[in-house]
């Protein structure tokens, strides 16, 4: 049954610290040790920090924004600004100065939480053009103490009578969508929309959050909704949250915090099997032909599960490689993690089935910004690979005549922040949401999704085509980094590709091909060979009409720095057929 009702967001600190005071809600690293912070210890400095906010002239309603990375300040400031009757604008640390000014312009921020004072250096290019924004706290420059001496002026009662304000329907938070294309707009989440889709989530899964001992490491961007959801969830159920702000140190961080289960979206899983298989194929062949063998042996066993039969050769085999192989991978993610969710794309089935069959079970989910992040989502007793699950609960979909997947639920966001328009046109007359992919329920009630309606590709014979069919594929395997896939308007389905640099070495080295530059290797003959059989195996799962005909191998990446991804690293599809024109123009010569 889901936990019983709260007013607002705030109220699940204060339950926490009246009725749990000891149990332990944070853990934070100091000198390479992780110290827990109690339910009534982070519920004191939170009511401080927000004390202070008040003191400095804090308005209820009034935009607040984080312009930081993951890290525990990050979640202190976000309860503190709810505990002052405020509104949370987060800001992805790698936005640009421009992106910056929209967001704190279009939502009228008045005060903002730095990182660093890089974080305010990069605000002050655009300064100019807030002059709304005048007061900044910098976190690692004490500003949390700082705060706590200034609301020594605010009386408990005073805090008390402020954080009472909000309802469940007054706006928590403004998240701006990624971008992919266009301007952002401010999805306006209300208190009601974190505390539904948390409290669901916590009853739908209790072999995450209510395990004795649960945990998580914080990694993915807390400026993105599905990490913020999570963020609450974990709050609100005291399951342990430990931030990792660097996620290059994942691993290194992993072992010493010990999580029960993760959060990541695809990329990540792709990254973790693409450095493991890298990795033994450069220890020499025999390691190299062991880690593709007990990966075979994981998909299969996997595949054996959900047809609920699993030959007495095949338990066999796994055993063995469980001790040889899966057992080592469980240990270097720290050795106690059972589940792990993820969203924001397609995890694709090879890599579900993999990571089962090590002993992972990843419960691939669905959701928006506009949604709250969840919408459908796979559960221990409840899952189809390949599939992004079943509503959660309270949750209905729909799908429209065109294959649209609607919606609607107490997750559905408020609207658009300032943009009347934008709402009314991403609702349907009836009130269901109109969320742009496009997808199918089974008979069991299981969600798939199959594309984007805005890029779907229509052949110039009449062909419709999702590229993320074979998008997803073709970034399951470990030599490929990222693709696109086009052909609107053209005769025929190409890509462009680019080539993982980390897994690269180890590939190329099992073909007996000496690693040189991005350059010389991307017109190599025999890389080419070898991204073709990659291409056919994507190919298999389409018709012919809808194959890959050609394809062009890029001397570059696309990545969150150099702008061809969003923060939450889904391809701006636009900017990457816009800036490499040339190249998709030689495929149709």
């Amino acid at each position: 049954m889901p936990l019983p009702p709260v007013g607002n967001l705030s109220d699940h600190v204060e339950h926490n610290a009246h009725q749990f005071p000891s149990a332990p809600v944070v853990s934070v690293q100091e000198e390479k040790i992780w110290r827990d912070i109690s339910s009534l210890e982070f519920q004191t400095q939170v009511r401080n920090i927000a004390k202070g906010l008040i003191a400095e002239g804090i308005e209820p309603g009034q935009r607040i924004a984080i312009f930081s990375r993951t890290n525990y300040q990050w979640t202190l400031a976000d309860y503190a600004i709810w505990y002052a009757g405020a509104v949370s604008v987060p800001i992805y640390e790698t936005s640009s100065p421009e992106q910056i000014e929209w967001m704190m312009t279009d939502s009228g921020v008045v005060a903002t939480f730095f990182e660093t004072r890089r974080n305010v250096q990069t605000f002050e290019s655009v300064s100019a053009n807030v002059p709304h924004m005048t007061r900044s706290y910098v976190f690692n420059e004490n500003v949390i103490d700082d705060l706590a001496l200034k609301g020594l002026s605010i009386t408990d009662g005073q805090l008390d009578e402020r954080r009472k304000l909000n309802t469940h329907e007054d706006i928590a938070t403004i998240i701006y969508t990624s971008g992919t294309t266009g301007r952002p707009k401010g999805c306006m989440l209300t208190h009601g929309n974190l505390m539904s889709e948390s409290d669901n989530l916590i009853a739908g899964i209790p072999e995450i959050f209510a395990v004795p001992g649960a945990s998580t490491l914080l990694f993915l961007p807390l400026a993105h909704v599905f990490g913020r959801m999570i963020e609450v969830a974990m709050i609100r159920s005291r399951v342990t949250i430990g931030h990792c702000p660097n996620p290059a140190f994942l691993l290194q961080e992993m072992g010493s915090f010990k999580p029960t289960f993760l959060l990541a979206v695809p990329r990540v899983f792709e990254k973790v099997f693409n450095g493991a298989s890298s990795k033994a194929h450069n220890a020499g062949k025999l390691k190299g032909a062991i880690f593709d063998r007990a990966t075979s042996i994981a998909i299969k066993y996997s595949e054996a599960i959900s047809v609920g039969q699993i030959p007495i050769s095949l338990r066999m085999q796994h055993g063995f490689y469980d001790r040889l192989v899966y057992s080592k991978l469980r240990t270097a993610m720290g050795g106690r993690v059972t589940h792990a969710i993820s969203g924001g794309a397609s995890l694709g089935e090879r890599l579900g089935h993999y990571f089962r069959g090590l002993g992972l079970m990843v419960l691939e989910g669905y959701g928006l910004t506009e949604t709250t992040a969840g919408t459908s989502l796979n559960i221990p007793g409840a899952i189809k690979i390949g599939s992004v699950g079943r509503p959660v609960f309270g949750t209905s979909i729909r799908i429209a005549e065109d294959g649209e997947i609607e919606l609607t639920g107490a997750h559905i966001f408020k609207g658009y922040w300032q943009n009347a328009q934008a709402t009314a046109d991403t609702f349907t007359k009836d009130g269901w949401l109109q969320t742009g992919d496009i997808g199918h329920l089974d008979q069991d009630g299981f969600l798939y999704i199959t594309g984007r309606k805005k890029e779907i590709l229509v052949t110039n014979g009449g062909k419709n085509v999702a590229p993320a069919v074979l998008e997803d594929r073709l970034r399951a395997n470990p030599i490929i980094s990222q693709c696109v896939v086009v052909g609107d308007a053209r005769p025929f389905i190409a890509a462009l590709i680019t080539l993982d640099t980390d897994a690269l070495p180890g590939i190329l080295a099992s073909h007996g091909i000496e690693m040189g530059s991005l350059e010389d290797l991307v017109n190599d003959k025999r890389v080419r060979e070898i991204v073709q059989g990659v291409v056919n195996v994507a190919n298999e799962a389409v018709s012919n009409s809808e194959a890959i005909k050609k394809f062009v191998i890029l001397p570059t990446d696309f990545t969150i720095d150099n702008g061809y991804l969003t923060p939450k690293m889904s391809i701006k599809r636009h900017l990457v057929t816009s800036d490499f024109a040339d190249q998709i123009a030689s495929l149709y010569k």
